[in-house]
């Protein structure tokens, strides 16, 4: 028994169903997805095999040889995907830099140093309303109550830090000083 004698018994028709199948796998690897041309490539691959080979060891060779030209067909892809034409097509090259005006999150620094009110609960997180638009805020740790006067004290990204307003600042007769409340 000789390792390639399924190549005499190929006829035009089986050649036909093998070059199909193997060109349907290939336009599957690709144009990936797992979808009718990977599906009908296998199925025409796996009757190329059947109608071939004699025996169950000329279809073991068969087989092995597809997945061969399979596997040759993936390392080309894979190889163009990372270096060659298509990596151009898939891998996005452009960045959106803070440089360019591209930001990821919005600016809220607008906001530091603005007087509110708690919207909802904060214990130490909840929403308060500054100027008419609510915020998610954190407080410094202390529970502070709904409707309660309050104040950014520091923005970092979109986490928002708030304090509760003391009666002296409301009535604007006092200057903070180091966390210290100075009677002015």
């Amino acid at each position: 028994m000789e390792l390639f004698s399924f190549i005499l018994n190929i006829g035009v028709l089986q050649a036909l169903i093998l070059i199909a199948g193997l060109g349907l796998m290939v336009f599957e690897i690709f144009h990936p997805g797992f979808g009718m041309p990977g599906i009908v490539g296998l199925i025409l691959l796996a009757l190329g095999v059947i109608l071939t080979a004699k025996s169950v060891f000329e279809a073991l060779v068969m087989t092995i040889i597809l997945i061969a030209i399979l596997a040759l067909a993936l390392a080309l892809m894979l190889r163009s995907a990372s270096k060659g034409r298509l990596s151009r097509t898939l891998i996005l090259s452009d960045s959106l830099k803070k440089e360019s005006g591209f930001s990821s999150t919005e600016d809220l620094s607008g906001y530091l140093g603005k007087e509110g009110v708690a919207a909802t609960i904060l214990r130490p997180s909840g929403t308060a309303e500054f100027d008419g638009v609510k915020l998610d805020v954190v407080t410094e740790g202390s529970f502070i109550p709904k409707g309660t006067r309050i104040k950014i004290i520091n923005v970092s990204g979109r986490r928002v830090v708030v304090r509760e307003v003391s009666e002296c600042e409301q009535q604007s007769g006092c200057e903070r000083q180091k966390d210290n409340l100075i009677q002015v």
